[in-house]
């Protein structure tokens, strides 16, 4: 069974990546960042319910759509995919697999990188990159349970959202294998100013937030759990001040050669056959806002 697994898992990347995939045609999308790339036409799913990524909507709390996407990156790592796109040096030094047991991983994505919905009905790859117009990678960090709590606080700073705190909400996490609760009432206890634009601020303590739990398990300040994010958040964007001290902290932390849009199509045909169904007819109750 794992072969076959590992063997479909395979045969999907090339389908994706490569554009090999019998009677593939391809169609020309310019990214965030300026990049001329092909998308493959071929590739084609369907969801029942809109998958909300338009006006905001993962800024302002749990969505499907955040669901969808952070299932997609911890299935990514959980089945095993991961290992076949390792960076070489990686590999060479021994980082070939998730360092942590599959109970303590979790992905975080922010809502500011979720632009736009998916329409009910039948989509394709320029759908997705709607959603993602950035080449995002998958990467892996390795963090304490405390600083999870913390980037968790940090990244829910902008909450309720406003019009005046939009921008501020691009931070906050959708997520997979972990429920938490943001109490608003509690001020965020703001530190020093974080990154060039100066609108996030460390948190100074930790108060808004609770995890509630981490895959069903209680959660421990002091485990060590893999979060499957973005490069840019691994890189510190947004309020991810955490990210980059836990990477230095932890070699095994790293960026893979995956691309993230790459990843959920192979989750949606590999996982879900292709039909977005009742699953993400709305959003799981992963995140509550009070």
């Amino acid at each position: 069974m794992n072969t076959f697994r590992k063997t479909l898992s395979l045969m999907l990347a090339l389908c994706v990546l490569c554009g090999l995939a019998a009677g593939a045609s391809a169609s020309i999308f310019t990214d965030a960042h300026g990049n001329v790339i092909e998308l493959d036409d071929s590739l084609e799913a369907y969801t029942n319910e809109v998958l909300a990524g338009a006006e905001n909507a993962a800024r302002r709390g749990e969505t499907n759509l955040g669901d969808l996407w952070t299932d997609a990156l911890r299935w990514f790592v959980v089945s095993g995919t991961i290992n076949e796109y390792w960076e070489e040096d990686d590999v060479t030094a021994g980082n070939n697999e998730i360092a942590v047991d599959a109970d303590h991983v979790v992905a975080l994505w922010n809502g500011g990188n979720l632009r736009a919905d998916v329409a009910e009905g039948k989509f394709g790859a320029e759908q997705l990159a709607e959603v993602l117009p950035y080449p995002n990678k998958v990467a892996v960090v390795y963090v304490t349970g405390a600083q999870l709590a913390e980037a968790l606080e940090a990244a829910s700073q902008g909450l309720p959202y406003t019009a005046d705190t939009a921008d501020v909400c691009a931070s906050f996490m959708q997520v997979s294998g972990i429920r938490y609760t943001v109490d608003t009432a509690v001020p965020y206890d703001r530190g020093e100013a974080y990154g060039d634009k100066e609108i996030w601020f460390r948190a100074a303590s930790l108060g808004r937030v609770t995890v509630e739990d981490v895959n069903g398990q209680p959660f421990d300040p002091e485990a060590t759990y893999a979060v499957i994010t973005s490069n840019a958040n691994f890189n510190g964007m947004d309020s991810s001040y955490i990210f980059p001290i836990a990477a230095e902290a932890n070699e095994k932390s790293t960026i893979t050669t995956a691309v993230v849009r790459d990843v959920i199509w192979l989750y949606i045909a590999g996982e879900l056959n292709n039909v977005i169904g009742e699953d993400y007819a709305a959003a799981q109750g992963r995140i509550t806002i009070k």
